[in-house]
C-alpha cells in the first residue's frame, strides 16, 4: 500500500475539517444530502459523457495504482535479463527456449519467444515499443479522466451555489427556507473546489508517474532483450540496464 496517498488523503481533509472546527464550525455543517447529489453526479456524467467505455473502464481499474501501485521489481528484472544474456552466450539464442513456458510475466515472455524465433534486434524493439506505447497511450487516457473530473468539479459546484440562491431568492418570504439554500450554495461550491484539489486532481498526477513508472521498467526489458538479440557481452548489458534502476 502506499502510505504517501493514504497520509496526504488524512492531512489534505483533516485540515479542512480541523481547521473548521477551530473556527467554531460544526461537521454537520458541511454535510448537505442535495449538494452532494448536484456535485458528485453531475461530475460523473460529465466524465461520462467525456469518455469512451474503454477509456472509463480502463480508469476504474487503474484507480487501484493509487493505492496499491504495481510491484515492478527492477532489480529482479534485471537479474532475470542478465542471466538470459549469459544463458544466451554460452547456448546461444535457442537455449532460452526452455526459458520461455516458465515466464510468467506476458511482456517478457513475448519477447523471449521473439528471441527464441530470431527476429532481428530491431524488429524485436519495434514489436515491443508498439505494444508498449499502445498500452501506455490507453492509460494516460484513463488517467486524464480524473483530471476532467478535477475541472469539471469546481464549475458544477458553481451550478450547485446557483441553484441554492435561486432557491433562496424564490423563498424570500418565508424565512424558515432560506437556511437550506443557503447551505446548499455554499457547501456545493466547498464540494467542487475540495473534490478537484483534495481528490480528483491529484489522484490523475500520481496515476500518470506510476503509468510513467511501469514504463520505463517495460522499456528496460525492451533494451535489455534487443541488446541480447544482438549479441552483447553480459557485463555491457547490466551497466546500460543499470541506468534505470
Amino acid at each position: 500500500m502506499d502510505i504517501l496517498t493514504v497520509l496526504g488523503v488524512i492531512i489534505g481533509f483533516g485540515a479542512i475539517l480541523g481547521g473548521n472546527f477551530m473556527d467554531g464550525g460544526h461537521l454537520e455543517a458541511l454535510v448537505n444530502g442535495p449538494a452532494a447529489l448536484i456535485v458528485f453526479g453531475g461530475t460523473i456524467g460529465a466524465a461520462l459523457l467525456q469518455s469512451p467505455a474503454k477509456v472509463y473502464i480502463g480508469s476504474i481499474k487503474l484507480l487501484r495504482w493509487v493505492l496499491f501501485p504495481p510491484n515492478l521489481k527492477l532489480e529482479k528484472s534485471l537479474d532475470k535479463i542478465i542471466e538470459w544474456s549469459e544463458i544466451s552466450r554460452r547456448e546461444g539464442l535457442l537455449g532460452l527456449e526452455a526459458l520461455v513456458e516458465e515466464e510468467q510475466e506476458p511482456f517478457a515472455k513475448k519477447g523471449l519467444e521473439l528471441l527464441v524465433d530470431g527476429a532481428e534486434p530491431e524488429v524485436i524493439r519495434d514489436i515491443l515499443m508498439l505494444e508498449l506505447e499502445a498500452l501506455e497511450a490507453l492509460q494516460l487516457q484513463s488517467a486524464k479522466v480524473y483530471d476532467a473530473m478535477g475541472g469539471y468539479a469546481p464549475t458544477i459546484g458553481i451550478i450547485g451555489a446557483v441553484m441554492g440562491l435561486i432557491h433562496v431568492m424564490q423563498n424570500l418570504s418565508d424565512p424558515s427556507k432560506l437556511g437550506s439554500g443557503i447551505a446548499t450554495a455554499f457547501v456545493a461550491t466547498i464540494y467542487g473546489v475540495g473534490l478537484a484539489n483534495l481528490l480528483f486532481i491529484p489522484v490523475a498526477a500520481k496515476l500518470k508517474s506510476q503509468i510513467q513508472a511501469y514504463s520505463q521498467a517495460r522499456e528496460m526489458m525492451i533494451e535489455g532483450i534487443a541488446a541480447i538479440a544482438e549479441g552483447e557481452n553480459p557485463r555491457n548489458v547490466e551497466i546500460k540496464l543499470q541506468g534505470y534502476l
